[in-house]
């Protein structure tokens, strides 16, 4: 998942800021420390993800690990605070935008994926086979509460969240939104267009996020 975040926001902060956008990029990646980031590359080419983040890291950079005991999420985190830092520190509300641009294309793919899940499952991607088809397994370090109400809405409740976690112990909030107040819409929309997402609290402003999924039967496209 890092791997394909960091292709989507490199192409493009590269199409709107070329070489500036290539460098700041290369900052946020050596911030982040080049030793992890090259296993982040390394792994994610092992399970047949072709990306762009080796192209930001120096093949003899001699640079130790600096968090060899984080979590995959917990990584993820930190090298997208990272990059985007880099980017927004410089270009304001245009560069926030530009790095979501890049979430949505990240997301909306997933949310592809989901509803081909579903189908190879022999399902319509309505609101209840959206989470049994979800493109992450269940992990203990996330707390959530779920509630349905079939054929309309699945609300979610995340009092625990890695990502958004690690984004509060870094003191990286700021950067950490651009990517909470967005993702989940994308990987939705991607699913069905025809989805509604209420998102109306933050872990990293309310303390928790809590999500309300809309999707009324006569909306769900069965095709």
């Amino acid at each position: 998942m890092t791997t394909k975040l960091f292709t989507e926001i490199e192409k493009k902060v590269v199409g709107k800021h070329g070489e500036k956008g290539k460098a700041l990029l290369q900052q946020g990646v050596e911030n982040f420390g080049y030793k992890d980031a090259e296993e982040i590359a390394t792994k994610a080419v092992t399970e047949g993800d072709i990306h762009k983040l080796f192209d930001y890291i120096p093949k003899n950079h001699k640079v130790k690990n600096k968090y060899e005991k984080l979590t995959p999420f917990a990584l993820f985190a930190k090298l997208f605070a990272q990059i985007t830092k880099a980017v927004v520190d410089t270009y304001g509300e245009e560069g926030e935008k530009t790095i979501q641009e890049g979430i949505w294309e990240f997301g909306e793919k997933r949310g592809y994926g989901i509803a081909q899940r579903a189908r190879v499952n022999g399902q319509n991607n309505t609101v209840e086979n959206y989470l049994s088809n979800y493109d992450m397994g269940r992990s203990e370090l996330f707390t959530i509460e779920e509630n349905y109400i079939p054929g309309e809405e699945v609300e979610q409740t995340f009092t625990v969240c890695p990502l958004g976690d690690q984004w509060a112990a870094d003191d990286m909030h700021k950067y950490g939104l651009v990517y909470c107040t967005i993702i989940d819409d994308a990987i939705a929309h991607g699913y069905n267009n025809k989805f509604n997402v209420v998102h109306d609290q933050l872990l990293l402003k309310h303390g928790q996020c809590h999500f309300r999924f809309q999707l009324k039967d006569e909306d769900a496209k069965n095709d």
